[in-house]
């Protein structure tokens, strides 16, 4: 199954100049508690975008070039949701922006912190109708001016 994990502001901004806008500490504890030991998938520009490969996870990239760092490179990303779309197992998809919007429909559960607040960015997270999901709030907290929720949302 397929899970979405993202930081999102009130107008679905997620990134700008291909880094994130929000760097909230315990929405980056619980992006690592929630993905370790499971599958990521990302897009190249996110690849890019890390420091490190992300330990204790399966880092995928989908990319037209394969990425020799990685731990597995995926050229057809059709053919690996149709070999991956009934797996028990849960895979995090962990951005960017059209690859998010590609993997939405899919999606099982999308795990979003959604930070009060309306930044300026270049790269948004897709809309999606809330009434197909049951929303769960995880926890509530505040980083000095921003306040945020971490959400589960379940496909129903």
């Amino acid at each position: 199954m397929f899970s979405i994990i993202a930081a999102i502001g009130k107008n679905n901004a997620l990134g700008k100049d291909n880094d994130l806008i929000f760097h909230i500490k315990e929405d980056m504890d619980f992006f690592r508690k929630t993905t370790t030991g499971h599958k990521v998938v990302m897009g190249s520009k996110t690849w890019d975008s890390l420091p490190t490969k992300l330990k204790n996870r399966e880092n995928i990239v989908i990319s037209r070039h394969n990425i020799p760092e990685a731990d597995k490179t995926v050229n057809n990303l059709e053919d690996y949701i149709a070999k991956n779309i009934d797996t028990q197992e849960e895979i995090f998809i962990i951005g960017g922006g059209s690859i998010y919007a590609q993997f939405l429909p899919y999606a099982k559960h999308l795990y979003l912190t959604e930070v009060d607040s309306e930044p300026e960015a270049d790269v948004f997270f897709p809309e999606f109708d809330k009434r197909f999901y049951r929303r769960k709030k995880i926890k509530h907290g505040k980083q000095g001016e921003l306040e945020y929720s971490i959400v589960k949302y379940t496909k129903k």
